[in-house]
């Protein structure tokens, strides 16, 4: 007789950019290895991918491409995965600028959620009848930006990645039917104002965002603000 099957509950998250409702279950020990290897080799594309194969693992809906993810999803469903597989209630270390005392303050991950502070459209018009529509980046696109260096390119390669359709009159054109060289093409010949507004975009859009607080020695009051995985769980 084989032994016994573990049983293990399941718990589900509403998307932040597409309001999907996703079911998953807890990450197991060997989820965990995945992440311990990544983490100890201290590359951040290996741990970005780490993060995806771990997340992907645990989704028990079927037909969910992690790999369309925004950005922003992953980090949201990363720390909502950790608090449902270990607790929901973590400690950071945290050197105060004041005194040079270090703090420790507790961050309640189940309170942590996807915030925007600015609106930006996210249909742009060149002109009356043609425009572009955007999209938030997909994950797919971090393995070919990971090695670019020059801050300008980099931010020009998530342009791209913003586009989802261009529209001309009738006729509607889908990016993922052309290369990457003719998107990129269309993009330099854009109007200098069009392009503002699509970096205007890239800006607006939605982030993982938690603020904690301490009082510290000299009575003063603290505050930190979270912004990325890096801070929820390795703040220094």
């Amino acid at each position: 007789m084989g032994l016994p099957i573990i049983q293990h509950p399941t718990f589900s998250l509403i998307l932040p950019s597409t309001q999907q409702r996703i079911n998953f279950r807890p990450f197991l020990v060997k989820e965990e290895k995945i992440l311990l290897i990544a983490q100890s080799g201290g590359d951040q594309g290996d741990i970005v991918r780490a993060i995806k194969q771990v997340i992907s693992n645990c989704i028990t809906d079927p037909n969910v491409n992690v790999e369309e993810f925004a950005t922003f999803d992953l980090e949201y469903f990363f720390i909502k995965l950790r608090s449902k597989s270990v607790q929901n209630i973590i400690e950071l270390q945290y050197k105060d600028n004041e005194d040079e005392k270090i703090y420790t303050v507790e961050v309640d991950l189940d309170q942590v959620e996807v915030v925007k502070d600015k609106e930006a459209a996210s249909r742009i018009e060149i002109t009356p009848t043609s425009g572009i529509i955007l999209r938030y980046p997909q994950l797919s696109i971090m393995d070919s930006v990971e090695a670019i260096t020059d801050a300008f390119d980099f931010n020009f390669a998530i342009m791209q990645a913003c586009i989802e359709t261009i529209y001309d009159g009738d006729q509607v054109f889908k990016t993922s039917d052309f290369t990457k060289e003719e998107v990129h093409q269309y993009l330099d010949s854009l109007d200098v104002k069009t392009y503002q507004a699509i970096q205007l975009f890239i800006e607006a859009m939605p982030r993982v965002e938690h603020t904690v607080g301490y009082t510290n020695s000299l009575g003063n009051d603290i505050k930190i603000k979270l912004k990325s995985l890096t801070d929820f769980f390795t703040l220094g």
